[in-house]
């Protein structure tokens, strides 16, 4: 049996990983979140970029635990702010939460015609093991920033954004079921990228 270690604390990251895992259909592999071990002190992300933040958390986890170990950095880059709150996104508010990360991002865009809310969901996930080995696999969700929060799934700006895709039909990001969420997002395209990689787990543990 196998075992993965997510670097998060975020619930609804280690519910779409586990996810992940089954419906690939891997057998034999353990995904755990932070809340599942011993405590730890967490990285700085001081990187200038998702990768660097993502590298930066896995190769924490997996130096303290021993364990392989998967990080996720990710945010919203919009085009009318200059790719900006990337990196920044969690914390975009000064650290006062989604809600107020939400509301200070209306506001910035208050003044902004539809066709120029042009915006990207940007997910890099780092896989690292105990040896030092790494890999990185990048996914982008493409949409547009609506003018009012719409639905109850989700968090951070999913209420904002509405997918340029088809089968979201208009829907944010928030009003999509998990399974819809899964196969459209930008994290499920990365971690999509790392079932190999976790298969490979599953078996070598």
């Amino acid at each position: 049996m196998g075992t993965i270690l997510l670097a998060s604390n975020n619930a609804k990251k280690l519910a779409e990983l586990r996810r992940v895992v089954e419906s690939a259909g891997i057998t034999g592999l353990v995904v755990l979140g932070l809340g599942d071990i011993d405590p730890y002190d967490e990285p700085v992300e001081d990187g200038a970029t998702f990768d660097e933040n993502a590298l930066i958390k896995a190769r924490a986890a997996a130096a303290v635990t021993g364990l392989p170990s998967l990080a996720d950095d990710s945010g919203l880059t919009v085009d009318a702010l200059n790719g900006m709150p990337g990196v920044l996104s969690a914390r975009w508010s000064g650290g006062k939460g989604d809600d107020a990360n939400n509301e200070l991002l209306l506001a910035q865009l208050a003044d902004v015609p539809t066709e120029r809310r042009g915006a990207a969901f940007v997910s890099v996930c780092a896989l690292v093991d105990p040896n030092g080995e790494d890999a990185v696999a990048r996914g982008e969700w493409r949409g547009t920033v609506v003018t009012a929060r719409r639905g109850a799934n989700g968090f951070g700006y999913d209420p904002l954004f509405v997918p340029d895709d088809s089968v979201a039909a208009g829907r944010t990001s928030a009003e999509l079921t998990a399974a819809e969420k899964d196969s459209l997002s930008h994290r499920g395209q990365a971690l999509a990228k790392l079932v190999p990689a976790l298969r490979a787990l599953a078996v070598v543990n």
